[in-house]
């Protein structure tokens, strides 16, 4: 039988990818939000795809706002983009 693929949404986009597919951003302890390139961090996480326009679009709908269930000051969107790479 096939080992099954974890599946994570999308909080851009909306879509569900694998795990390996996405980026997760992470609420720490302490409430400072950062990249968890590895995905194993301790934290809430929300999934991204690896687009800036899925950064952009839940910047626009909350969607990590809501899933990491805090405001999200602008600063650290623009270091969300920074981390992401500007890929447009």
């Amino acid at each position: 039988m096939a080992k099954k693929v974890p599946l994570r949404q999308c909080v851009g986009c909306s879509e569900m990818k694998s795990k390996k597919e996405m980026m997760r951003v992470l609420k720490t302890a302490e409430g400072s939000i950062v990249l968890d390139m590895t995905g194993k961090k301790n934290g809430r996480g929300a999934y991204l795809c690896m687009k800036g326009e899925c950064l952009r679009k839940a910047r626009k709908n909350k969607g990590l706002e809501r899933s990491l269930k805090m405001n999200i000051p602008d600063e650290i969107y623009e270091n969300l983009e920074e981390g992401f790479g500007k890929d447009e």
